[in-house]
């Protein structure tokens, strides 16, 4: 009788601007063995629906328990996607969450036009699998406050950065080997 354990698969639920080469969300997926992605839209890339059908369909073709790990918007997606749909999810690592309700900087899309495709208001309900909240002190897409305040609606397991901007590569991640550690405590 075979008593292994299934390892959960990792599924990378990457932000707004999907996969960038060098972000530690795509290092971490060539790293790591049973590791897939939600793939990039080809239309709608602001949809939120779009971007929820597209993390569904990607949990659809995985078998057995499956750990998300979110970035950004990709942590909007992921909570937008709790609120509506019902699998079981072994557990979530939130890192950085981008605050949608408030205005981002230039080159990012206004309020008026997040709430056009359906990301506002951003769901405040816990979450029904367990999750880890990493919070940088200086992000400039979620101040450490409001991320802290986000957190507690979900029900997540708080874990504090530092200084680390957005833990993208303008931020200077590239590899970032505190990921693993982070998945470690929901496995």
């Amino acid at each position: 009788m075979d008593t292994a354990v299934t390892r959960p698969t990792l599924l990378m639920v990457p932000g707004l601007r999907d996969h960038v080469a060098e972000h530690w969300q795509t290092l971490l997926e060539a790293r790591l063995p049973q590791t897939r992605s939600v793939p990039s839209l080809a239309h709608d890339k602001l949809s939120c629906a779009a971007r929820v059908q597209a993390l569904d369909d990607a949990l659809a073709a995985i078998d057995g328990p499956v750990i998300l790990v979110a970035h950004s918007a990709g942590v909007l997606i992921t909570v937008h996607w709790a609120r509506i749909y019902d699998r079981p999810i072994h557990g979530a690592l939130l890192v950085t969450p981008a605050d949608m309700e408030t205005p981002m900087p230039a080159g990012y899309p206004t309020v008026d036009t997040l709430r056009e495709n359906a990301w506002l208001p951003m769901p405040r309900m816990r979450l029904p699998f367990p999750s880890v909240m990493a919070i940088s002190d200086n992000d400039p897409l979620c101040g450490k406050q409001r991320a802290a305040e986000l957190a507690g609606c979900w029900g997540s397991r708080v874990v504090e950065l530092g200084d680390v901007g957005h833990m993208n590569p303008a931020a200077g991640y590239g590899p970032w080997p505190k990921a693993d550690a982070l998945i470690d405590l929901l496995r």
